[in-house]
């Protein structure tokens, strides 16, 4: 992996919160606010970490 940035633990930190995240959108009986809250948190920890 020469050239890449390394893996850190703040890495692993927000891919977790992200999981958590969509676990939560997924399994959760959520209010629409809720739902929509949830969905906002999950793109801005995708852009944060390079995924949008």
């Amino acid at each position: 992996m020469t050239g890449s940035s390394p893996y850190t633990c703040n890495d692993y930190r927000d891919e977790m919160t992200l999981l958590a995240l969509r676990n939560r959108l997924n399994t959760a009986e959520l209010s629409e606010k809720e739902r929509r809250q949830i969905e906002k948190e999950i793109r801005e920890f995708e852009k944060r970490i390079g995924m949008r």
